[in-house]
Protein backbone atom coordinates (compact mmCIF):
# COMPACT_ATOMS: atom_id res chain seq x y z
CA UNK A 1 0.00 0.00 0.00
CA UNK A 2 1.36 3.55 -0.86
CA UNK A 3 1.47 6.25 1.80
CA UNK A 4 -1.04 9.20 1.56
CA UNK A 5 0.38 12.55 2.17
CA UNK A 6 -1.52 14.03 4.58
CA UNK A 7 -0.92 18.27 3.97
CA UNK A 8 -1.95 20.18 6.58
CA UNK A 9 -3.39 18.29 10.03
CA UNK A 10 -6.43 20.26 11.30
CA UNK A 11 -8.16 19.10 14.20
CA UNK A 12 -11.88 20.19 14.96
CA UNK A 13 -12.63 22.57 17.94
CA UNK A 14 -15.57 20.21 18.89
CA UNK A 15 -12.76 17.25 19.27
CA UNK A 16 -10.86 19.31 20.48
CA UNK A 17 -12.93 20.23 23.47
CA UNK A 18 -14.75 16.61 23.93
CA UNK A 19 -12.06 14.31 23.55
CA UNK A 20 -8.76 15.82 23.53
CA UNK A 21 -8.87 19.05 26.24
CA UNK A 22 -9.64 16.67 28.67
CA UNK A 23 -5.98 15.31 28.16
CA UNK A 24 -4.11 17.81 26.87
CA UNK A 25 -1.33 17.49 29.41
CA UNK A 26 -1.31 13.93 28.28
CA UNK A 27 1.66 12.38 26.32
CA UNK A 28 -0.02 8.90 26.05
CA UNK A 29 -2.95 11.22 24.10
CA UNK A 30 -0.67 13.18 21.53
CA UNK A 31 0.97 9.32 20.93
CA UNK A 32 -2.76 7.78 20.21
CA UNK A 33 -3.38 10.90 17.84
CA UNK A 34 -0.12 10.58 16.08
CA UNK A 35 -0.52 6.67 16.02
CA UNK A 36 -4.52 7.04 14.40
CA UNK A 37 -2.63 9.70 11.75
CA UNK A 38 0.02 7.04 10.81
CA UNK A 39 -2.65 4.00 10.68
CA UNK A 40 -4.80 6.05 7.98
CA UNK A 41 -1.32 7.25 6.25
CA UNK A 42 -0.17 3.81 5.50
CA UNK A 43 -3.81 2.93 4.55
CA UNK A 44 -4.96 0.97 7.56
CA UNK A 45 -8.26 2.46 7.15
CA UNK A 46 -9.84 1.27 10.69
CA UNK A 47 -13.35 0.45 11.36
CA UNK A 48 -14.78 0.69 7.79
CA UNK A 49 -16.51 -1.81 6.02
CA UNK A 50 -15.16 -3.25 3.11
CA UNK A 51 -17.15 -1.30 0.09
CA UNK A 52 -15.45 1.99 1.75
CA UNK A 53 -12.19 0.58 2.73
CA UNK A 54 -12.11 -0.41 -1.13
CA UNK A 55 -13.32 3.02 -2.34
CA UNK A 56 -10.16 4.23 -0.09
CA UNK A 57 -7.76 2.16 -1.55
CA UNK A 58 -9.31 3.00 -5.21
CA UNK A 59 -8.73 6.66 -4.05
CA UNK A 60 -5.43 5.85 -3.02
CA UNK A 61 -4.52 4.86 -6.83
CA UNK A 62 -6.64 7.47 -8.79
CA UNK A 63 -7.50 10.38 -6.54
CA UNK A 64 -9.93 10.71 -4.13
CA UNK A 65 -10.86 11.54 -0.49
CA UNK A 66 -10.34 9.43 1.99
CA UNK A 67 -12.37 8.55 4.93
CA UNK A 68 -10.98 5.96 8.22
CA UNK A 69 -12.63 5.89 11.34
CA UNK A 70 -11.27 4.42 14.95
CA UNK A 71 -12.36 3.62 18.08
CA UNK A 72 -11.13 5.73 20.44
CA UNK A 73 -12.14 4.82 24.51
CA UNK A 74 -16.31 4.69 23.58
CA UNK A 75 -15.88 7.92 21.24
CA UNK A 76 -15.50 7.19 17.11
CA UNK A 77 -12.76 9.48 15.24
CA UNK A 78 -12.79 10.06 12.00
CA UNK A 79 -9.87 11.01 9.67
CA UNK A 80 -10.72 12.92 6.33
CA UNK A 81 -7.63 13.75 3.91
CA UNK A 82 -9.17 15.81 0.94
CA UNK A 83 -8.97 14.58 -2.81
CA UNK A 84 -6.17 17.35 -3.23
CA UNK A 85 -4.21 15.87 -0.21
CA UNK A 86 -3.81 19.19 1.44
CA UNK A 87 -5.84 19.34 4.37
CA UNK A 88 -6.80 16.20 6.76
CA UNK A 89 -8.95 16.57 9.44
CA UNK A 90 -9.27 14.96 12.34
CA UNK A 91 -13.30 14.98 13.77
CA UNK A 92 -16.03 13.49 15.69
CA UNK A 93 -19.07 12.20 13.20
CA UNK A 94 -21.34 15.03 14.54
CA UNK A 95 -18.68 18.01 12.99
CA UNK A 96 -19.29 16.61 9.39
Amino acid sequence: MNTVSLGQVVITQNLWVNLLGHYENDAATTVGIANLLERHRTGDWGNLDAEDAAANDAAVKHGGRLLSSYKVGEEVVWIITESDRSVTTLLLPEDY
